[in-house]
């Protein structure tokens, strides 16, 4: 009987490494390899090292760095010093730095020398410590160790930021339930053993890619950080590593595929999960013909629910455009508006319910409101619900198939992008009145950015080109550029939105 068949006994997430067979490796990479015993030793020493700095419990502690050795044990090491970790995403620029750290009351960034030189006066909140990377990592090689934790599974132990339709980045939080039965979820229906070697590519600011650490772990299994500059850096780590697992978005899919895989390297991959996107009939028949050895798991995810729905391999074929059923743990609803449940076939919106559900956004009780609700009266979990604001339907064996989003969240390269808040950087520049930030489909990136501008100065394109440049990470930089005299507006005034992305949305 698997892990999550049965009621899972739910530890501290910084107990993870305390299951692994402790002469077995766990993490291997540039800055060297660690067995399970190395690298809970190496985890103590770094959470020591946060604890003396005397925070209050439950300070936030962001950082900003690479992957490597720190990144990787952040999430487990803060929680051990009875702290709260923000992972930052290395590719933002100070503004939204700034941002996340003002809205989080970070009292501690640790980041790389090159990274905190970046960051302008008026960055970073007063009280706030820096500390470079080159520190931490110091710390980690001597120094007194701390002991596993006694934290309680609902205590706070994370807080993830991700871009909404509206606003800036809002901070979702999560317990050590949220983690600990997500990285047990995961392990279970993705089958990961001690055996198995997983290629950790995506971001740990992200829930899928901190999860990649998480899951094998608990698996007893071993991660190798990797920040690629091109897709044939990940085939050589494949071969190099003897790699049996990657996780990806649909971009970075799209990329292997056209690389010329020797067969031999091809079959050392032995399962690929996709989130972040969905996969097209033509991609899913790319990856089954060049690695034919590979189980593919395609999943849907919400942050704020952590993992929603995966589609089982032996399906995949069969049910190409399906988001699959629910994970261990999760409980998927398919709802009308008047919160009853849908028939076989008929449109409604996800709603998410269960223990993986997180618990509301960071200081923000009104956009907690609006996604965060109690769950239907159908709901065999009751308490709160993650309304997703997506439209799905469910088959009548039970496969889910997405339908449409409600929100304007642009989704690129595996980001979700915030429209207003390049929206935002464009009317900064002098000249421009009003901006709006359309997502319009990419064969590579599933969406790009398509930003259109209202302004009497025909060249303005080029100055708000360079000032995005400036400030705002590369994944949200606009592919196009349009200035135009007038927006349409609808009767109350607003920009008419769904005009210019009729008109201007492809």
């Amino acid at each position: 009987m698997r892990q999550a068949d049965q009621s899972p006994i739910i530890l501290p997430i910084d107990h993870l490494l305390l299951r692994g067979d402790p002469a077995r490796a766990a993490l291997d990479g540039r800055s060297g390899s660690y067995s399970f015993v190395e690298l809970e030793e190496t985890l103590g020493r770094l959470a020591g090292w946060l604890a003396g700095f005397g925070l209050e419990p439950g300070a936030r502690v962001a950082s900003w760095i690479a992957k490597g050795p720190v990144a990787a044990l952040m999430p487990l090491a803060a929680p051990r010093a009875g702290l709260v970790h923000v992972p930052v995403n290395p590719l933002l620029k100070h503004a939204q730095v700034a941002h996340i750290l003002a809205d989080s009351g970070a009292t501690l960034l640790i980041g790389t020398t090159a990274r905190l030189a970046t960051l302008a006066p008026g960055d970073v909140p007063a009280g706030c410590q820096l500390h470079r990377e080159d520190d931490a990592a110091c710390a980690m090689s001597g120094g007194a160790a701390l002991g596993p934790s006694d934290a309680a599974p609902h205590d706070l132990a994370a807080i993830l930021y991700t871009s909404g339709s509206t606003g800036r980045p809002k901070g979702v939080m999560l317990s050590h339930a949220n983690l600990w039965l997500g990285a047990v979820a995961v392990a279970d229906y993705l089958g990961l053993t001690p055996q198995d070697r997983t290629a950790c590519v995506l971001p740990f600011s992200f829930d899928y890619g901190q999860n990649q650490l998480l899951s094998t772990w608990i698996a007893g299994g071993c991660v190798y950080p990797l920040d690629y500059l091109t897709a044939r850096d990940v085939m050589k780590l494949v071969d190099r590593r003897e790699i049996t697992t990657l996780a990806g978005v649909p971009p970075l899919w799209v990329q292997l595929t056209e690389l010329d895989w020797p067969p031999e390297v091809a079959a050392k991959l032995k399962r690929l999960t996709n989130s972040g996107g969905a996969l097209t009939r033509p991609l899913v028949g790319k990856l089954r013909a060049l690695f034919p050895q590979a189980d593919l798991y395609p999943m849907y995810g919400l942050t704020e629910a952590f993992r929603s729905t995966y589609l089982p391999p032996a399906l995949v074929d069969s049910h190409p455009d399906s988001m699959g059923s629910a994970i261990p743990f999760a409980e998927i609803l398919v709802v009308r508006p008047d919160g009853g449940i849908t028939a076989d076939d008929e449109p409604g919106e996800l709603v998410h319910c269960g223990p993986l559900v997180a618990q509301g956004y960071w200081r923000d009780a009104a956009r907690t409101a609006e996604r965060f609700k109690p769950a239907p009266p159908a709901s065999r979990h009751g308490g709160m619900a993650v309304w997703s604001g997506d439209t799905v339907r469910r088959d009548a064996d039970g496969l889910l198939y997405f339908v449409g989003r409600d929100d304007a969240m642009i989704k690129s390269a595996g980001n979700r992008i915030s429209p207003t808040e390049i929206e935002e950087a464009a009317v900064a520049v002098p000249g421009v009145s009003e901006a709006v930030a359309l997502g319009v489909k990419d064969d590579r990136l599933g969406q790009a950015v398509k930003l259109l501008l209202r302004s009497a100065e025909s060249d303005v394109a080029q100055t708000v080109a360079a000032h995005l440049k400036a400030e705002l990470p590369n994944f949200m930089q606009p592919r196009e550029i349009l200035v135009l005299a007038a927006f349409p507006r609808n009767p109350n005034g607003k920009i008419d939105r769904v005009a210019l992305a009729r008109e201007y949305g492809i």
